[in-house]
Parts: structure tokens; C-alpha cells; sequence
């Protein structure tokens, strides 16, 4: 039975509610916060990547998240400067700093890997390789899909 009337909206609240529970399993029982920790921390790697890597891994994350990753997107900004691990903890941390103590550390191996278990191997290798060699660092192993 369709809880919206609507498929593609019925899909995407599952797969959003999927990823906001890997991401709870690391930071906690708090939806909120991992829906903040899922925005802030796409926005930090959005914002690093070159513009046309960008759009596609926005292509490829559910129509709810994707909404959430565009949320104040400025392509004349990016990308952005930093290059090093510590430059993109401190931006993630920055973003999270109204809510409940979350690590900006947990906060971006909740979200890589729940970025390697749901987007293509291909699109996160695209993704990885085009970061900075230090920003690369925080990416844990990378999960096989499915696992």
C-alpha cells in the first residue's frame, strides 16, 4: 500500500529512511541529526568536487537526499580550496556545531560509507579519485555494495 499516492515520492522516503538508519547505527537513535549529518557532510564533499562530478553523484543519491544536497548551491564556489583532512573535518564540524555532540570524524565515515554501500562503485571511484590526496585519507576501505 502506498503511504504518499505516489511511487517515486513512496521510494525515495524509503531509501532516505535506509541511509538516515546507517547513519544513526554510527552516531545514534537521533533522525534529526542524521539527517543534518547527511546534508552537511554531502555539502562538504558537493562543494570540493569539480562542478561536473558534482551533478553526477547528484544524479545518482535518492530524490529526498538529492533536494538536501542542492540546498544552497553555488557552482560559482567551487571548488572549493582546501585539500587537506583537517581543512574538511574543521568544515563539517563548523556545520554541526547547533546540534548534539556529534564528531565531525563519525559524522563523515557515517556518511562515506553509506555513500559506498548505495551509490555505484564507479561513481564513488570517480568520486575518491578526484579529491585531494589528504581529503581522499578519510574515506574509510570502501564497502562492497550490498554488504
Amino acid at each position: 500500500m502506498s503511504t504518499t499516492g505516489l511511487e517515486v515520492f513512496d521510494r525515495t522516503l524509503h531509501a532516505t529512511h535506509i541511509w538516515l538508519d546507517e547513519i544513526m547505527e554510527k552516531i545514534g537513535p537521533d533522525r534529526a541529526l542524521a539527517w543534518k549529518v547527511l546534508s552537511t557532510v554531502l555539502h562538504k564533499l558537493r562543494d570540493r568536487l569539480p562542478l561536473e562530478l558534482a551533478a553526477h553523484l547528484g544524479a545518482q543519491l535518492p530524490l529526498l537526499v538529492r533536494g538536501a544536497y542542492y540546498d544552497q548551491f553555488d557552482p560559482t564556489k567551487m571548488p572549493e580550496d582546501w585539500h587537506s583532512a583537517d581543512d574538511f573535518i574543521k568544515q563539517v564540524a563548523a556545520q554541526l556545531t547547533d546540534t548534539r555532540t556529534v564528531g565531525a570524524r563519525d559524522a563523515i565515515d557515517a556518511v562515506f560509507g553509506v555513500l559506498d554501500r548505495h551509490i555505484s562503485v564507479g561513481q564513488v571511484d570517480k568520486v575518491y579519485q578526484a579529491l585531494p590526496k589528504g581529503i581522499r585519507s578519510l574515506w574509510l576501505e570502501p564497502e562492497s555494495p550490498g554488504q
